[in-house]
């Protein structure tokens, strides 16, 4: 649905939902956190980056952009062969049966982590964070 919508507000949603599917698969292989970042970081900040650029652009929709039937084919193919080839690697690959035990607690673990053994290049990144948020601001305005 993404690419083969005609509307490109139609393929931001399609993508929001796609960004929801892979939090959906996050959460069932029990990765918390990166659930978490992935509903942070993709659908609360590039998903609105994208909406907010189509939503800004002048006269988008007066582009026409044709596909030709040979287009079509050929991205059939492509995607034909990544589908086989990764059906190849699944059933060659010898799956190994982990017994079922309680779920590591990523999130606490990965905090505890962050606050107590890599305080200071934490620290260090919100001071980058910081200062190219500045800079950006500083470059931002209309007097410089």
């Amino acid at each position: 649905m993404v690419v083969s919508s005609k509307s490109l507000l139609y393929s931001a949603y399609s993508l929001l939902f796609t960004f929801i599917g892979v939090t959906g698969l996050y959460v069932f292989l029990w990765a918390d956190f990166l659930a978490v970042v992935q509903v942070v970081v993709y659908v609360g900040g590039i998903l609105v980056l994208i909406i907010f650029g189509i939503m800004l652009t002048n006269k988008i929709s007066s582009v026409n952009i044709s596909h030709t039937s040979v287009q079509k084919g050929v991205g059939a193919l492509v995607v034909l062969g990544f589908v086989s080839a990764l059906g190849l690697m699944v059933y060659s690959t010898p799956w190994i049966q982990l017994p079922n035990s309680e779920p590591a607690e990523t999130t606490k673990l990965i905090g505890n982590l962050l606050m107590m053994d890599y305080l200071l290049p934490f620290e260090a990144a919100s001071f980058l964070l910081l200062g190219a948020l500045i800079g950006a601001t500083t470059l931002s305005r209309k007097d410089y």
